[in-house]
């Protein structure tokens, strides 16, 4: 039996992040959650995770940053945006960049876990899921 999906969240507000746990762990995923760019970039995390929730605007790096570092780095993690500034250049750039989902905060649950089923659906097909 497989492990259950390691889902990472990058946001640097606390809320965010701990509501975010609560949710991703309600649906039987693993959670590694990040107050940074450069401390998810930094973890053994951002090679193994199933999917990303990054927020967009943080100091220092960006979500469109990890997006970069990821892609440079060949690893196809599912990446999920969110953002508290729905700005049409913002999300297109993030979908440019292979985002599964550009969310703008507040958000519903709904729509996050909808965005989760779609960034795992490949996983689940896996014969090593």
């Amino acid at each position: 039996m497989s492990q259950a999906p390691l889902i990472a969240v990058v946001d640097d507000d606390e809320a965010i992040r701990t509501s975010l746990e609560a949710l991703i762990r309600s649906l039987g995923h693993r959670v590694a959650s990040f107050d940074s760019a450069a401390a998810f970039l930094a973890s053994e995390v951002s090679d193994g995770a199933d999917c990303l929730i990054s927020d967009v605007q943080m100091p220092g790096l960006s979500g469109f940053d990890i997006q970069q570092a990821l892609g440079e780095r060949g690893v196809p993690t599912p990446v999920i945006l969110i953002t508290a500034f729905d700005d049409a250049r913002a999300r297109a750039r993030g979908l440019d960049l292979g985002a599964t989902c550009f969310l703008k905060k507040p958000f519903s649950g709904d729509s996050i876990i909808g965005c989760l089923e779609t960034a795992l659906a490949p996983r689940a097909k896996s014969p090593d899921a």
